[in-house]
């Protein structure tokens, strides 16, 4: 898998850190084309990062697929312009039965997010609507990942995330250094199962993987 020092500046450091095929390299430079001419009148990342596109946003992503190997579908909340949901999509594109559904709310981010499915073709639904809506319409989806990237902090992501687990769903969420303390704050409120993976691309992050995550049964003033 990718070098955890080794910088990713574009799509052929890409291909050597994660072993894909060239068409998955067409496809994702095709996203990045995209991203650049929406970002020029929809504000969809950070315009401090997108020279740093392909390590920060793509690789950033990637690497979740080497977490969930055996996943065939695939939830991803808050999706904003794609990351992580939309690029482990194109990076799993082709393989038997993988499907990804991604949830965002802002519809211009949407359209964003159904014209790079297009033109990448990759297995992506797109949802536009609040998560809560889409626990209410779909409680019968059984995904065997929930991901989300820079969407709330972990105890508000358990809240909004929870409908969606099953006894074997895992969570995969990428956070900054402030993952134990996020964590910390959770156990407060909820009962998890959970273990530390390091960021592939940066010293200061680590991907949170979360099994079995359940409201914690609060006792009554008084007892004992």
């Amino acid at each position: 898998m990718v070098n955890a020092r080794k910088p990713i500046g574009g799509p052929q450091e890409f291909a050597e850190a994660f072993k894909v095929p060239r068409e998955t390299i067409h496809r994702l430079s095709r996203y990045a084309a995209l991203l650049g001419q929406w970002q020029k009148r929809t504000n969809l990342v950070g315009p401090s990062t997108l020279p740093a596109l392909w390590s920060r946003h793509f690789a950033d992503s990637a690497q979740l697929c080497a977490l969930a190997p055996d996943a065939r579908l695939w939830l991803d909340l808050g999706s904003g312009a794609g990351f992580p949901g939309l690029v482990v999509a194109i990076v799993q594109t082709g393989k038997p039965d993988f499907r990804m559904h991604l949830v965002e709310s802002n519809r211009k981010k949407c359209a964003f997010l159904a014209e790079v499915a297009r033109e990448t073709d990759a297995p992506v639904d797109v949802h536009a609507m609040r998560i809560e809506e889409f626990a209410e319409s779909v409680q019968g989806l059984k995904p065997d990942v929930v991901s989300a990237r820079a969407l709330a902090p972990l105890p508000r992501l358990f809240e909004l995330a929870s409908p969606f687990f099953r006894e074997r769903t895992k969570g995969l969420f990428p956070k900054g250094r402030e993952a134990n303390t996020e964590i910390a704050a959770a156990r407060k409120g909820w009962e998890f199962d959970v273990h530390l993976s390091p960021s592939l691309t940066s010293p200061d992050s680590q991907i949170v993987e979360v099994t079995r995550p359940r409201p914690r049964t609060r006792t009554k003033a008084g007892a004992p």
